[in-house]
């Protein structure tokens, strides 16, 4: 009597199999046989002959009647799906967590970690009636202003929307500035289409446009567009400077210096390089500021290790929500040119400034004020996006970055670097060229640009201030000015019984605090763990996107919570503010 090992076969919605999925299950039979072959005797393989004939045979007879009388199952495009081997065994698999590459396991990214995917866990459950204490999960976790119902910039997606169905340059229901702009891309792109590969760099009309926004937004500071390059985020150009930066090995691996706190796609990509993070700790207590004795205590202090190639700044500050003083630039300027530095400035936020004592100050402005023997040497990176700002477009993935003072030879390196990625989305460039290029004053579009422009920023602005209002009403918060980003980036205090607890569970205390804020509340932020912070502090990451009825929401519920954990771990313990 012929057995089978065959399990999982077509299945098309009729009780019978076609010619051709007969003959490739012939074909998968003999190739079973004839891998054994070699190492078996002639009578054995004389038998398994017999029985691959019966077993096909048997399947013939058997698919005449419905499927489902034989328990076979989905249908496989292989023809069908040989689980079993001989001796009973699973075949094993290629790429496990023992053959992956130790770099991917090292990465670690926060922003979207387990305290997200438990939400998601948590949302699937609410719409399909599960009972919890609420009845929405709130997301703060994630810069991601349209999903927290933030409306697009009209003239951003007109431009957009032009350039990817150019039938649409003939409606009326387009003003003509935002019909100028893009027939002026499409007409740098191959066959006038976005759906064309651009060069490596981005578009040159788009190139030139950045030029000419960066010389404007530095008050007459020169920019040459060939030192401009168009990337898929700004974290597709942070990825490529690093990757040209890491090399040596032992005490001469690259060693990056980045604050802490940081966004995690810094750590995260050191990981996957295995570059060496030299951590320099920003001024909590003085507002996140950085300080220059800092960073020569890490740089000192790497120095024994590895060799410090590159420092990254991000101003305004991501989760710090801090904004950098000209004065602090200078001394971060001053250090990379003593000390032989590559400086990487992240300034994606520019736009998002809202305390009026604060002001932006881009690192390329204030290193050609320092003078020419800065200028013409510091080597410089600066990066900028359509994912933050007043725009919030991040599903665009459009960004840039200005490179200065490349040594010419390396500059051809990076053109190739970047060639191998193809070019960055063509309507992301797009999208870019529409924030360095907006409506003029004269222009049809302007008011009705600004008003928009202007409702995004003011009531960013608002939510910044009431955010840091209210958790500083709250015992055992304390908020710093959110100056400016999207972010506030609170200090709280976790009892000792719930540290000691979240370390008997094998988590950070503010992993258990926010894991504990999610069930019960609904609301996602992320712990400070996963951005960093000095030893024995705890904090967590929350955007202040929603919409300001939502987030009072947030902060009332916050506030709740906290007092409610303090007195279940701390009945006994005052508060430290």
């Amino acid at each position: 009597m012929c057995r089978a090992q065959v399990i999982n076969f077509p299945r098309r919605g009729s009780s019978s199999y076609p010619a051709e999925i007969m003959h490739r299950l012939q074909h998968l039979a003999n190739r079973s046989l004839i891998a054994g072959v070699f190492d078996q005797s002639p009578a054995l393989v004389r038998t398994k002959a017999r029985e691959t004939s019966c077993l096909v045979q048997s399947i013939r007879l058997k698919t005449q009647g419905p499927v489902e009388e034989y328990g076979l199952k989905r249908f496989s495009t292989a023809g069908a799906t040989v689980v079993l081997r001989e001796n009973g065994k699973m075949r094993e698999k290629t790429l496990t967590m023992d053959t992956i590459n130790p770099q991917v396991k090292a990465v670690e990214y926060a922003v979207r970690g387990a305290i997200v995917t438990k939400a998601g866990d948590i949302e699937r459950g609410l719409q399909q009636g599960q009972k919890h204490p609420f009845t929405e999960v709130i997301k703060a976790n994630i810069g991601d202003s349209h999903a927290m119902g933030q409306k697009p910039i009209t003239f951003l997606r007109q431009v957009v929307a032009l350039c990817s169905f150019p039938d649409l340059l003939n409606s009326p229901s387009f003003p003509e500035d935002a019909k100028q702009r893009a027939r002026r891309i499409l007409q740098g792109c191959g066959g006038q289409s976005l759906g064309s590969y651009s060069a490596s760099q981005g578009v040159d009309c788009i190139r030139q446009d950045i030029a000419v926004y960066i010389e404007q937004r530095d008050k007459g500071v020169p920019a040459d567009w060939d030192n401009i390059y168009l990337t898929t985020g700004a974290s597709d150009g942070i990825v490529s400077i690093l990757k040209m930066l890491v090399s040596g090995q032992g005490r001469s691996r690259s060693g990056v210096m980045i604050p802490i706190p940081q966004y995690p796609l810094y750590s995260a990509a050191i990981s996957e390089m295995e570059a060496v993070q030299i951590n320099y700790y920003l001024d909590e207590d003085n507002c996140w500021a950085l300080d220059i004795n800092e960073l020569h205590r890490a740089y000192q202090a790497a120095k024994e290790h590895c060799h410090p190639r590159v420092i990254c700044i991000i101003n305004p500050g991501n989760p710090t929500g801090q904004v950098q003083s000209k004065k602090c630039i200078e001394e971060v300027l001053h250090f990379a040119y003593e000390e032989n530095l590559f400086v990487m400035s992240d300034e994606v936020y520019q736009d998002n400034v809202y305390s009026p004592d604060c002001q932006f100050h881009s690192f390329k402005k204030v290193l050609y004020e320092m003078g020419p023997e800065y200028f013409n040497t510091v080597e410089l990176a600066s990066f900028h996006s359509t994912s933050k700002g007043y725009s919030g477009e991040c599903g665009f993935r459009g960004g840039y970055m200005e490179v200065l003072n490349l040594d010419l030879e390396v500059k051809a390196q990076l053109v190739k670097l970047l060639s191998v990625r193809l070019c960055p989305p063509v309507s992301g460039q797009a999208a870019m060229d529409v924030i360095v290029n907006p409506p003029l004053p004269h222009e049809p579009s302007y008011l009705q640009f600004h008003k928009e422009k202007s409702a995004v920023l003011g009531a960013l602005a608002e939510k910044a201030q009431m955010t840091e209002q209210i958790l500083n009403t709250v015992p055992g918060i304390k908020c710093n000015p959110v100056q400016g980003a999207m972010y506030a980036f609170p200090r709280i205090f976790i009892p000792l019984r719930a540290v000691e607890e979240a370390k008997s569970l094998g988590m950070s205390p503010d992993m258990m605090y926010c894991l504990r804020l999610l069930e019960e509340t609904g609301i996602c932020l992320v712990p400070g763990s996963g951005f960093g912070q000095r030893e024995g502090t705890y904090h967590f990451r929350m955007t202040i996107l929603p919409t300001t009825e939502k987030l009072k929401v947030l902060l009332e519920k916050l506030r709740d919570f906290h007092i409610k954990f303090l007195k279940e771990y701390a009945s006994l313990e005052e508060p430290k503010r």
